[in-house]
């Protein structure tokens, strides 16, 4: 069904573990010297996760005529892989996997709902720079929305003596939806991420941002609830991860966007829980 926009929820989950792209697989000393194959991963991860996002109550207040936020569980399949002249993530999340694709009781705001992103640097020669491009692809089943961004561009990859490693990109953004398709101005972020250890234990900080920019202006009335958004939009999360074992990852998120996710001119926020069974 298709539901005015003033009745459209939103949502967006992009995971962290694009972040886990910065580990390394080790390799056999006896093929220490021989140069990798074009077709063999240098470094790959994969991961199902069960993760509970809870907006907080500012939000919820803020959003409830535009776009109104309600929390909800998500699936998550996730992975990625490095090989010599490139590197790919993805994910693929099942938003209230148990609900109907319209949710009576919630009038829509907890309908089943998917959201999907690929993200790849194809590295350009020895130097520290790559192609970017990422795909974003977001369904409300109930309302029958769809959203997909499209970026490329350029990106760079750094690992500091710390062993801090930062991989910030910048590229034209195109968006295709029901209410509006063509040119969107432009996306610059980063992904970074740090591994340390405390009390004899392993965890990481990790954080994606993103920042839109130059947006256009049919966009930012049509594909916004209650008013006309900003053309300058936040998007991201900041991260905490704790691995107990090699099986086992949890932690706990700062999600935060501005002008994004349906809802112009507020700022909204939220804590995701996760847990994840690595299987790779």
């Amino acid at each position: 069904m298709t539901a005015p926009i003033s009745m459209r929820t939103f949502s967006f989950t992009t995971s962290v573990g694009v972040l886990a792209a910065g580990l390394a697989l080790a390799t056999p000393a006896i093929a220490a010297d021989a140069p990798p194959q074009p077709t063999t991963p240098l470094w790959s991860f994969a991961n199902v996760s069960v993760n509970y996002l809870d907006w907080s109550n500012g939000t919820e207040r803020r959003t409830a005529s535009n776009a109104a936020k309600s929390d909800f569980t998500y699936v998550e399949i996730e992975g990625g892989a490095g090989f010599s002249w490139g590197e790919f993530y993805g994910f693929f999340d099942f938003e209230n996997p148990t609900n109907d694709q319209f949710d009576e009781s919630s009038g829509g705001k907890d309908n089943f709902r998917t959201a999907g992103k690929v993200t790849s640097h194809i590295y350009l020669g020895d130097t520290p720079l790559s192609l970017y491009a990422h795909v974003y692809d977001f369904r409300d089943y109930g309302y029958n929305s769809r959203e997909q961004d499209q970026i490329l561009g350029l990106g760079y990859r750094t690992t500091f003596a710390n062993g801090l490693w930062f991989k910030p990109f910048i590229g034209a953004a195109r968006v295709q939806s029901e209410s509006y398709t063509g040119m969107n101005g432009y996306m610059a972020g980063w992904v970074a991420g740090y591994d340390f250890a405390a009390l004899n234990q392993n965890f990481s900080v990790t954080n994606w941002h993103e920042q839109t920019f130059g947006r256009d202006s049919d966009y930012l009335e049509q594909n916004y609830v209650g008013g006309k958004a900003g053309s300058v939009g936040t998007n991201g999360a900041l991260s905490l991860w704790w691995h107990p074992n090699d099986l086992i990852t949890t932690g706990v998120q700062y999600r935060y966007s501005e002008n994004k996710l349906g809802t112009p001119n507020a700022y909204q926020n939220a804590m995701i829980y996760s847990i994840k069974l690595n299987i790779l």
